[in-house]
């Protein structure tokens, strides 16, 4: 069994909320003016500067493929080029951890920043496929690092009463960006063209390391020169790696394969671009709606109590969209993804920092990530690989499998919350 101690700066007050067993035995409340001190701190250093890069990302996601076209790539190419983003972050993960542990979280975010400013000038100003493939892999690389760095700075700031209600708003704020970037793109699409997209990614990023830079450090997350060598971290976790890491994975998966799954049906039954594209925007809202609720949920009733429900109503969501075969039928699915997705914001972000040990935090977090990130590269890559072979119904099952391994998984070795209220157990 492993354990993650309690930071020792955090107060008993502090643990009132989350400190308690998965049973959601009562314990003492949390006032409310707490909940906001947490939130109004981070809203500059964290929040905000979420919002932005979340834009930028969002703007620049519909595009990319397009440009890819625009250069004369085929249709297969051009779909290579969009995943090059999801492989950056996979390249990224593990050098991320090496990056944050040396440099402290916010040197690494403004640099993080800046990189994915000269990535997406790549993909601006691309003569060719290649110089833009080059600029999305470099903007996901810049990602890994930001998701990292943003990470593991809360992981360390914030009281475990708070955990999952901040993971979960800044994985909102983020999603937020995600949603109002191609709202934004657009109008300037309609303007220049298709790699407008670019430059509203560009203004984004760019302000958001620029608002980054002007933070002071925070204390004790400065880096250090101390050397915690990355191999040996991941072979002391991999017990937490191999089987919370395996519902991760799994989870990652069930989560990226939705915005494949949902136009690809659409077509199949002979619906236009226009209703994927409704059916897409109602599950974001849902999505988006139950952000702050599930953070709360998980801080008043544990972890297991969000994350089995999420994973499970995404495997329903595959098994349901084999059904739907009117535009009215496909948002009912859509929406019970957006549901599925949008009650389990910020749990992955929340169990990594719970069994991350505090002396190799970055480096612990950089595997853990990488762990969820390869599930969201490889589910679309499964629902195309069998869609080329079986019918597309096969993908939707194998998914919906996928998930429901994925529930039992985080069902039987998620964290305990203790009575003592001052360690979080992992029963491996």
């Amino acid at each position: 069994m492993a354990s993650c101690t309690v930071e020792p700066g955090w107060k008993e007050e502090d643990l009132s909320i989350a400190a308690r067993d998965e049973r959601g035995a009562e314990g003492p409340t949390v006032h409310p003016s707490a909940e906001r001190r947490y939130l109004a701190e981070l809203f500059w250093p964290v929040f905000v500067p979420a919002t932005l890069f979340g834009i930028g990302m969002g703007a620049a996601a519909p595009v990319v493929a397009l440009a890819a076209r625009e250069l004369g790539a085929p249709v297969w190419i051009a779909a290579l080029v969009a995943s090059l983003a999801g492989l950056g972050m996979v390249l990224g993960d593990l050098p991320s951890g090496v990056l944050v542990a040396r440099l402290g979280e916010r040197k690494a975010l403004v640099l993080a920043s800046f990189t994915a400013v000269v990535g997406v000038v790549l993909c601006i100003f691309a003569p060719s496929v290649e110089v833009l493939g080059v600029g999305v892999l470099i903007t996901g690389v810049s990602n890994a690092v930001w998701g990292l760095a943003r990470q593991s700075y809360l992981s360390a700031v914030v009281p475990l009463s708070h955990r999952a209600r901040v993971m979960s708003t800044f994985g909102l704020t983020f999603r937020i960006g995600m949603f109002v970037g191609p709202v934004a793109g657009a109008g300037l699409i309609a303007l220049i063209g298709i790699r407008g997209g670019f430059v509203i990614q560009a203004v984004g990023v760019l302000l958001a390391g620029l608002l980054l830079a002007r933070q002071p450090d925070p204390d004790g997350l400065t880096g250090s020169d101390q050397h915690v060598p990355l191999a040996g971290v991941i072979a002391a976790n991999s017990s937490v790696l191999v089987t919370l890491g395996s519902g991760s994975v799994l989870l990652g998966a069930a989560r990226a394969a939705v915005p494949v799954v949902l136009p690809l049906w659409a077509e199949h039954i002979g619906l236009s671009a226009a209703v994927a594209s409704l059916a897409y925007a109602a599950a974001a809202a849902i999505d988006m709606s139950c952000g702050y609720p599930a953070g709360y949920l998980m801080d008043r009733f544990g972890r297991a109590f969000v994350a089995v429900p999420s994973v499970a109503t995404l495997g329903a969501g595959y098994v349901l969209i084999a059904f739907a075969h009117s535009a009215p039928t496909l948002i009912a699915v859509a929406l019970v993804f957006g549901l599925g997705n949008g009650f389990g914001n910020g749990i992955i972000m929340t169990i990594g920092a719970d069994t991350a040990p505090p002396h190799a935090r970055a480096e612990y977090l950089a595997a853990w990530r990488l762990m969820h990130d390869v599930g969201w590269f490889a589910g679309p890559l499964v629902v195309s690989g069998l869609a080329v072979v079986f019918p597309l119904s096969a993908a939707f099952s194998s998914l919906a499998a996928a998930s429901a391994v994925g529930a039992g998984v985080f069902a039987r070795y998620l964290p305990k919350f203790t009575p003592s209220r001052k360690e979080i157990h992992v029963h491996l």
